[in-house]
């Protein structure tokens, strides 16, 4: 993209006022400028085809093509990057969840329902993440492969079935590559100790925990924790959507949930993730309490430095798609204090490479993966 040239805005909405609104956060802005509006997804669609936007806001709830229909079509015929607008009811919540699936980058959350005349709150929140969508390659928005190959919920069993001990055994175990044993031995890595999996996000990353989620075996030998820079509310509807497509339990966090292997726990929207001991179990502790970091609230710097504090586990931490830094001093904290493989999503498969760079940056991290990959090296470090 040129540098010299602002990035081009459509802004859809079925509202005149919303549209108003929105154009009117722009106005003055250095980087960005709107070149149009759209009433629905059919004119926005032909919106798309005349002006070729950079980028494009795009209301969910429009009549005649909503936003999730005309983003199907929009990522079929014309691909742009989109930051959709959505609200917080519980449909609201899923079809964002669904549109970002379906290719859109991000999602801002209305502060009042469908018009919502105080958008103002989250006027700083759109506009950068406009900013950012813009930057964003056409080669980036397609659907990952996890999300054509995982269409079908995956069925769940609630009876625990363990393999019999003599299958496991006459299983022959995977040869470990020279560069995988030099890692482990100068970590002090042991594939038979307690391991617990720490995985951050942001932009893009709904999409990405697809693809690695959908791909972890439920035979796994340790517990998921996830932050998810999301909304409250949102981060349930994330958990339903991957726990209906993987193998392994997924659910948002609650407060006092007892870890177990095989099951990942999405912090909720608002609220930091943290554990607590309890006897030789760990209990899940939310907290609303400390101040956002970064402005973030769930922050991956925050469950890194408190789960740093357990040499019960060794960690596996993963960083990956995201604006910001946010995870990178954390995991300082976490190197300094225990066994820790870092895995860092690699910048050709993130939508934004931030988080992971700035990971990388530390000189901490032992593997870059593409996306597709991350699930299996997580995998091998695991008993």
């Amino acid at each position: 993209m040129d540098f010299l040239h602002k990035s081009k805005l459509l802004v859809v909405d079925d509202s005149a006022f919303m549209r108003k609104l929105i154009s009117d956060f722009f106005v003055g802005n250095s980087k960005v400028e709107v070149v149009g509006t759209a009433r629905n997804g059919k004119d926005a669609i032909k919106k798309i085809q005349t002006l070729k936007p950079t980028v494009v806001t795009m209301d969910i709830e429009m009549p005649e093509m909503n936003g999730l229909d005309a983003l199907k079509e929009i990522m079929a015929q014309c691909p742009v990057p989109v930051v959709m607008l959505s609200s917080t009811t519980q449909r609201g919540t899923e079809n964002a969840i669904a549109a970002i699936e379906n290719g859109a980058i991000d999602f801002v959350a209305k502060p009042s329902g469908t018009i919502s005349l105080d958008l103002h709150k989250v006027q700083s929140e759109l506009v950068h993440k406009v900013e950012q969508a813009a930057l964003v390659p056409v080669s980036k928005l397609k659907t990952p492969s996890g999300s054509k190959r995982q269409q079908e919920p995956v069925p769940k069993v609630n009876t625990v079935i363990k393999e019999p001990q003599q299958q496991r055994m006459s299983t022959p175990a995977t040869p470990i590559p020279a560069k995988l044993e030099a890692v482990r031995s100068q970590a002090g890595w042991s594939r038979t100790g307690r391991k617990i999996v720490l995985i951050g996000t942001s932009t893009g990353g709904p999409r990405a925990l697809q693809e690695v989620i959908t791909k972890i075996p439920k035979s796994i030998q340790a517990p998921i924790l996830i932050v998810q820079h999301m909304p409250a509310g949102f981060t349930k509807s994330l958990a339903t959507r991957l726990d209906q497509l993987s193998e392994i339990n997924v659910k948002e966090a609650e407060q006092g949930d007892i870890l177990q292997n095989g099951v990942a726990y999405i912090a909720p929207g608002g609220y930091h993730l943290k554990l607590r001991k309890v006897g030789t179990t760990f209990g899940i502790v939310l907290d609303n309490q400390e101040a956002p970091r970064a402005g973030h609230r769930p922050s991956v710097d925050v469950m890194f430095e408190d789960i740093s504090q357990y040499n019960d586990f060794d960690k596996v931490a993963v960083i990956m798609t995201g604006m910001g830094h946010d995870g990178s001093n954390g995991l300082k904290v976490l190197k300094n204090t225990g066994n820790v493989i870092a895995i860092a999503e690699s910048a050709e498969t993130c939508i934004v490479y931030g988080m992971p760079k700035a990971a990388v940056e530390t000189q901490l991290v032992d593997e870059v993966a593409d996306v597709d990959d991350i699930a299996q090296t997580i995998m091998k470090y695991l008993p």
